[in-house]
C-alpha cells in the first residue's frame, strides 16, 4: 500500500462511504465451477455512487508486474484520489496471465480489478469463481441487482423466488416469503445485512404494484431502483 503523506481528508471521506457501501451482489455463474460470483459491474455499482458522493476519484490503470517474475503477468494500481485535498491511496496487484494474448490480459486485468476494488473499499461479496481468470472463462452473465438501507453481506444459499418449488431450497424461500404479496411477476430474493439481520428485496415488475408493496413494508431506493425490506418487519 502507498499514500500521500497526508491522508486524514481522504480517511474522512473513506470513512462516510464504508458507512453507506453497498455489497456487491453474485450475478453471474462460473460454468466450469456452477458457482455464483460478483462481477466488475456488480462490484462498480455497489460503489460508485458512494465515491461520487463524496468527492473521490478511482482509478484502475494496468502497470508492469516485478521482472522477477518473468514473463506472464500483469500488474494494476488501483488508487483512490480525495478530489479536493489531492491525497490518495493505491496499491498493486500482480495478476498470471491466463493465456499471452489480449484476451488473456483482459481477462486477468477485469478479474485484478474487482478484486483489488473489493479488498480497498471493504467491499462484501462472496466471489467464489477463482478458477475465472486461471483459466480465461468468460462468465455467463445475468440481469444484477443492488439494494439500498443496510449493507449486505451475503446471498442467502436458499435464494429463490416463489415461482419456483423444485427444490428443498426453493421451498425454505418459499416458506420465509409466505407472509409476502403474491404478486404476478414479482419474485423475493433474501439477503443478510451486516447486522446480521435479514432483507428481502423485490425483483420484476414492481412499478405497477409499489401501492402493495408499500403495504406489505417495503420501502423504495431510488439510487439501486429497487424495492427491499428487513425480513420480518410488518406493514
Amino acid at each position: 500500500m502507498n499514500q500521500s503523506q497526508d491522508i486524514s481528508e481522504l480517511s474522512k471521506a473513506m470513512l462516510q462511504i464504508q458507512q453507506n457501501l453497498l455489497p456487491a451482489l453474485k450475478d453471474a455463474t462460473n460454468p466450469f465451477t456452477k458457482s455464483n460470483y460478483a462481477t466488475l459491474n456488480s462490484v462498480m455499482e455497489s460503489c460508485r455512487g458512494e465515491l461520487l458522493t463524496h468527492g473521490i476519484w478511482l482509478t484502475q490503470l494496468p502497470c508492469p508486474a516485478p521482472v522477477e517474475l518473468g514473463v506472464g503477468h500483469i500488474g494494476l494500481e488501483t488508487r483512490l484520489i480525495h478530489a479536493e485535498s489531492g491525497q490518495w491511496i493505491s496499491s498493486i496487484a500482480v495478476i498470471p496471465l491466463p493465456k499471452n494474448d489480449p484476451q488473456g490480459m483482459g481477462s486477468a486485468i477485469t478479474y485484478a480489478r474487482r478484486y483489488s476494488l473489493c479488498a480497498m473499499l471493504g467491499i462484501v461479496t462472496e466471489d467464489d469463481d477463482g478458477e475465472g481468470a486461471k483459466i480465461g472463462s468468460k462468465s455467463l452473465s445475468s440481469q444484477k441487482k443492488g439494494i439500498g438501507g443496510p449493507q449486505r453481506q451475503k446471498v442467502s444459499s436458499d435464494d429463490s423466488t416463489i415461482a419456483n418449488q423444485n427444490s428443498d431450497a426453493s421451498n425454505r424461500a418459499v416458506d420465509s416469503f409466505k407472509n409476502l404479496p403474491q404478486l404476478d411477476g414479482v419474485t423475493y430474493r433474501k439477503v443478510q445485512a451486516q447486522d446480521g439481520r435479514l432483507c428481502i428485496i423485490a425483483k420484476g415488475e414492481t412499478a405497477s404494484k409499489k401501492t402493495l408493496l408499500m403495504a406489505a413494508g417495503f420501502k423504495w431506493n431510488d439510487q439501486q431502483r429497487l424495492w427491499w425490506k428487513y425480513d420480518g418487519d410488518e406493514a
